[in-house]
């Protein structure tokens, strides 16, 4: 098998000394057509890995602007066998790796036995799920990994050491730090000791580490890259989708707002 897709980002992101930009959107919103286009756009922009949400009516890890963005997607009729047919239509013209986050209700409905050979069938990279740690899906995960599919884990500003290398463990691809105690949402400073925190997790783990939750700014990107291996914008990004609702040119207004975040990355 040739080398993951994810791996092979952050392998060239490495070799030429560059941080990856990893933008979040919910898939289906506002349409399922639309999401292909967005990530078209993003990958032309410089996206180093794509994390599409599978819409879910209660995101207890989500704040109000992916909350509603789930909404939007669920009443155009967004479901995760949609999700699995774009990603499917994705992989026609595109090797961005594709990320999925989700939480188990979803999956669990479509069938946790069946679940990751889909996935890899579709062209899916890795898994996010928000609400089931590795502790408690072992066979999931080890199930993901048995067909190529990346358990992406996430650790949170309270994780001690010794669960912070159990959950590498278990992990692939890279890890998802929590940059903050509470939900997704833009925030207008990030939180205090982010930098030393990851320069410790470092010591803990040879993965690649991406920090996510509440990085809404270029400026507060290049802040983040100066120490993590990736930068996740996910309600920053949403929020402009949101603002271009029913406009002709919303890819190009979420294009161009992930393109600043490109360039302050370098």
């Amino acid at each position: 098998m040739s080398q993951h897709r994810i791996d092979r980002a952050f392998a060239r992101l490495r070799s030429e000394g560059r941080k990856g930009l990893i933008p979040f959107i919910a898939a289906g919103d506002p349409s399922l057509p639309a999401t292909e286009a967005l990530v078209r756009e993003f990958e032309a922009r410089g996206a180093d890995v794509i994390e599409l949400g599978v819409p879910f009516s209660d995101p207890l890890a989500d704040g109000v602007v992916n909350q509603r963005a789930y909404q939007r997607a669920l009443l155009a009729g967004t479901t995760l066998p949609k999700v699995l047919e774009t990603v499917a239509r994705i992989r026609q013209h595109s090797e961005v790796p594709v990320v999925l986050m989700s939480y188990i209700n979803p999956i669990h409905r479509f069938g946790l036995a069946r679940f990751p050979a889909a996935a890899r069938a579709a062209g899916v990279d890795g898994l996010i799920l928000c609400d089931c740690p590795p502790d408690e899906g072992e066979d999931f995960y080890r199930g993901l990994r048995g067909v190529g599919v990346h358990p992406i884990q996430l650790l949170a500003p309270t994780s001690p050491d010794r669960r912070i290398a159990m959950i590498s463990g278990r992990g692939a691809g890279y890890l998802y730090y929590v940059s903050l105690r509470g939900v997704t949402g833009p925030r207008d400073r990030l939180p205090a000791g982010l930098r030393e925190r990851i320069q410790h997790i470092r010591t803990l783990t040879t993965l690649p580490i991406a920090v996510g939750f509440g990085i809404s700014t270029p400026e507060q990107a290049a802040t983040v890259a100066e120490f993590a291996d990736a930068v996740i914008v996910g309600s920053a990004l949403v929020a402009r989708v949101e603002e271009a609702l029913g406009l002709p040119d919303l890819t190009k207004r979420a294009g161009d707002f992930l393109g600043g975040l490109r360039a302050a990355l370098g």
